[in-house]
């Protein structure tokens, strides 16, 4: 059996669950402490970061990009990343900028201050870094909310990793209860739709220690 190794609000952990659920690969999820540095974990990634997947093989494919990349050419029945050069090469750019400059401005700071703070005991969030993720949150859900108003899917008129990454990182802030449903109602319907498709049914039945997401976070219609 493939094994992932993974947190489960970690964004980059949930966009590679949703998309080996996606391709129908079945794989055991494990959780790695990553602050703990377990010595036989850096030896698989000496970054210390999850995600990391290990193949049937013994193959070990670390870092989500990466490990996007490598199911695409291994397992390419159900394809991510569009047909032509150019679909490509929208979704790589969407993928970048959820994985980088969202996370950097948003899903990190939440993350980084109202989680792993707590899971790692590193003590209690801070405050101005959280107003700051909200300051930069308007934006940024405007633009998405323009792509879920004028495209069918994020990328295009096709369902890819753009909106795996963009779910993967939505869905941790939704398990916190750090966004505003109401401010982007087309984001809410693609993300109502996102929610829906099957791989998606793990992510739903997700539960961290000391952390209670809001009443609707595991239901379809909200």
């Amino acid at each position: 059996m493939r094994t992932l190794y993974h947190l489960p609000l970690s964004p980059y952990s949930r966009k590679i669950r949703l998309v080996l659920g996606e391709k129908r690969l079945p794989f055991e999820a494990v959780v790695e402490r990553v602050w703990e540095e377990r010595p036989e974990f850096l030896a698989m990634n000496p970054a210390g970061e999850v995600p990391v997947l290990v193949e049937d093989n013994g193959l070990i494919v670390p870092d989500s990009s990466v490990i996007c990349e490598y199911l695409e050419e291994a397992y390419s029945d159900t394809p991510l990343l569009g047909r032509t050069l150019a679909e490509r090469v929208e979704v790589r750019r969407l993928v970048a900028w959820f994985d980088e400059r969202f996370a950097q401005d948003v899903s990190g700071r939440f993350i980084g201050e109202r989680v792993m703070k707590r899971i790692s005991g590193r003590g209690n969030p801070d405050g101005t870094v959280l107003r700051e993720g909200y300051a930069a949150m308007k934006p940024h859900l405007k633009y998405i909310n323009f792509l879920a108003e004028n495209r069918n899917w994020l990328a295009g008129n096709f369902l890819s990793l753009a909106d795996f990454a963009a779910a993967a990182h939505l869905s941790c802030l939704d398990f916190i209860g750090d966004i505003d449903w109401s401010k982007a109602p087309a984001v809410r319907d693609w993300y109502a739709r996102m929610k829906s498709r099957p791989c998606f049914r793990p992510l739903l039945g997700d539960r961290v220690s000391g952390i209670t997401p809001p009443d609707y976070y595991a239901n379809l219609d909200f």
